[in-house]
């Protein structure tokens, strides 16, 4: 992409002399350049000799500071000290480790010992200890969830104690006051407030820190400390914050106090979003940051969407029953949007997907589009939508990534792939995977072995001796069997057995030394099934890195004790935390995955495909029936109850944005795919689909331009001409 021409609203914020204005507030819709403007002003901080060590770019998450992160490897940078692009949880534990002699023993903790810092997975670890005696008594009552996602829930009501800033042993009595069902929920509210209670009082007894017990931590303990907040104060002189509406109420806290104190800062803001509202955003919060500030900059000249894309978003998001409806009196042209949107109706979703594959093989190959410029977005992606949905991309030969924060690790074919050949490299474990299981691995670990003879191989040299599962020599299959098989497959089969087999001789390494091992030295060898297969070394990658992180975590060195409680909490789907990323990079391959998830990347393409825009998914939350995303904020009214009319106005408002969010951050066209038929075979009916109705409707009251006949690109058999969407 060209180099964007810089407006002078942007000059005038990157030139401005430093100190004055002291603090700018840059706001506007996404796509018109602050994030553009907000790096430049970094280039030209640097420029002028100001330090590195002495900027601070702050960010909600790391992958939204990779812009400044790209802008800093760049060649014309100034030598010197390093700029720090941290979030809040990396400045936490960063400045945690620095002061913890000083802080440990009024946090609560051992000052003699070192902390253990916790991932996602590991809280899970040791949540489940905690967890165990309640589920055994039903203390959890009739809410039948998975234990991951039960867990997840816990550690997402002891997050928002840490990030709105109230204590973790409210919890139970803010849920109960905005319940309005069935007085049983309370009970059910209350083994959720002994489960977090007790997971808190475990950590400080034994040392241990996840993300809410650092954030709290840093923020009562260190931040709070005059001397430890004049080391920070001190070192950082200039602040940029960008995504200010993606961040949680205690990040804005500590900027409030930041900004006051530095020579120059630059906070910048995105109107109408807030897409992580679920996980603690608070764009209310942000907003309120703009009375710090000596000078407010808005830019809203578009710079990514079409002019017919932000008509079809302003149409389809400012709709009659959308709240962000006030001050929105002008009504889009239709005509205006046309070239902007295509509507593709389908009897089943496997057609669907099939037209979709189509549509994006044309884009990449005729029209040569950058398959990288091209997102398939729906409000949910589950793993049988994956899987076909990639499944058609790679027939047709187009490059596709995927990424769902709710796909745990367990469930990539990869993963278990590796964890069945662990077990078996492991007899003494006494942990005996299925036949089936066995089968299955082995032929996503042996290239050109299908099912059907990995399944004749498990039957015949797949046994168990006292519990301990062992694979046999293929010389002893029948003659006639080892031809079935062949005896390259055969050969092959071999090396892997032989490669198990020497492991159990002598010590028995750590679990991710092992792994490491298995995938360097044989399964990324030609003839076996990760050579040359870059989604299987990044799963492979991302399964060395948890095992390694629990083995830090786990108070043991016995590797195979360590080895045990592993794979026992993946079978339990209690360690279910650690996300797959792909490794395809961003700019050459088609996104897959959930609409919320595309635009936490922050990241604009060409060409959009929505799924299922009939689905009442579109603009609904999670069902959490642990937690609320929205009663446990700053601006709930506490004691107030959560009703049908505030669940409802929620979804509208999450949907609006969600539109906004989507279409502007898309150049050319958004091809909205309706089903007839849910993948489940039912009918329904969203609020997407409403909006989209009432376009329709209005683009048959309005005359029509260059003689264009209702919406869409596609085949005309499949467009929706009007009231057809029924």
């Amino acid at each position: 992409m060209p180099k964007l021409e810089l407006t002078p609203a942007q000059k005038s914020i990157i030139l401005a002399p430093v100190g004055n204005p002291r603090a700018v507030f840059l706001h506007g819709p996404a796509g018109c350049g602050k994030t553009t403007a907000a790096v430049e002003r970094l280039r030209y901080l640097l420029d002028i000799g100001v330090r590195g060590d002495s900027l601070l770019v702050w960010v909600p998450q790391r992958s939204l500071g990779r812009p400044y992160s790209t802008a800093l490897r760049g060649p014309d940078v100034p030598a010197g000290p390093t700029v720090d692009v941290v979030s809040l949880d990396g400045l936490a534990r960063r400045t945690l480790e620095l002061f913890w002699p000083l802080v440990a023993a009024d946090a609560g903790f051992d000052p003699l010992r070192s902390p253990t810092f916790l991932t996602l997975e590991t809280t899970q670890y040791y949540l489940d200890q905690v967890v165990e005696p309640l589920y055994q008594e039903g203390a959890f009552g009739d809410v039948t969830l998975p234990r991951n996602r039960l867990m997840s829930q816990i550690i997402d009501n002891l997050n928002k104690a840490a990030l709105v800033g109230f204590a973790h042993t409210e919890i139970a009595s803010r849920l109960s006051s905005a319940w309005t069902g069935p007085s049983s929920r309370e009970r059910v509210y209350e083994a959720v407030q002994r489960a977090a209670t007790g997971f808190r009082d475990y950590c400080l007894a034994h040392n241990l820190l996840d993300f809410a017990l650092q954030v709290e931590t840093f923020m009562r303990f260190v931040w709070s400390r005059p001397e430890c907040q004049a080391f920070l104060l001190r070192g950082y002189r200039h602040v940029i914050a960008d995504n200010l509406e993606e961040d949680i109420p205690v990040a804005h806290d500590l900027l409030r106090a930041w900004v006051k104190q530095a020579d120059s800062a630059l906070l910048v803001m995105d109107e109408e979003a807030g897409f992580r509202s679920y996980l603690g955003a608070d764009p209310r919060g942000a907003a309120a940051l703009r009375d710090l500030c000596d000078r407010e900059v808005l830019l809203d000249l578009q710079q990514v969407a079409s002019a017919q894309v932000m008509a079809l978003g302003a149409g389809l998001a400012y709709s009659s029953r959308s709240p962000l409806r006030q001050g929105q009196t002008a009504a889009p042209d239709m005509a205006d949007m046309r070239s902007a949107l295509a509507v593709d109706q389908w009897h089943f979703h496997t057609d669907m997907l099939v037209f979709v594959a189509d549509e994006v093989e044309k884009l990449v190959h005729s029209a040569g589009i950058a398959p990288g410029e091209i997102a398939i977005v729906s409000p949910f992606v589950d793993d049988a939508l994956r899987f076909a949905l990639v499944t058609e991309l790679q027939r047709r030969k187009v490059p596709v990534r995927t990424h769902r924060p709710s796909r745990s690790l367990r469930e990539e074919p990869a993963v278990l792939c590796l964890l069945t050949l662990a077990q078996l490299a492991h007899p003494h474990w006494e942990q005996r995977p299925p036949a089936s299981q066995v089968a299955l691995a082995l032929t996503r670990a042996i290239n050109d072995l299908d099912l059907s003879r990995a399944t004749t191989l498990v039957r015949m040299l797949y046994r168990s001796k006292d519990s301990q599962p062992q694979l046999r020599e293929f010389g002893m299959m029948r003659s006639e069997a080892q031809q079935r098989i062949t005896y390259v497959l055969g050969e092959r089969y071999t090396g892997l057995r032989q490669r198990l087999m020497d492991y159990q001789q002598g010590q028995p390494p750590p679990l991710d030394v092992f792994l490491s091992r298995l995938f360097d030295e044989l399964l990324c060898r030609p003839g076996y099934g990760f050579h040359n297969d870059l989604d299987a070394a990044a799963a492979t990658a991302s399964l060395i890195e948890s095992v390694r992180k629990f083995r830090w975590a786990v108070e043991t060195s016995d590797n195979d004790e360590l080895g045990k409680r592993y794979l026992a909490m993946v079978g339990r789907g209690v360690l279910a935390a650690q996300y797959l990323r792909s490794g395809a990079d961003p700019d050459e391959a088609v996104f897959v995955g959930p609409a919320h998830t595309f635009l936490t990347e922050n990241r604009p393409v060409s060409y959009q495909f929505w799924l299922f825009a009939n689905s009442p998914a579109w603009g609904r939350r999670l069902y959490q029936p642990l937690t609320h995303p929205f009663v446990l904020t700053r601006h709930w009214p506490r004691g107030t109850q959560w009703t049908d009319e505030d669940e409802f106005q929620t979804g509208e408002e999450t949907l609006s944005r969600l539109i906004l969010g989507l279409t502007r951050r898309c150049r050319e066209q958004v091809y909205l795919t309706f089903c007839d038929l849910n993948p489940r075979g039912r009918e329904e009916r969203g609020p997407l689909a409403d909006r989209m109705q009432n376009l329709l409707r209005q683009a048959r009251r309005q005359p029509e331009r260059k003689g264009a006949d209702g919406f869409g690109t596609g085949d005309a058999e499949h467009a929706i001409p009007g009231d057809s969407l029924v």
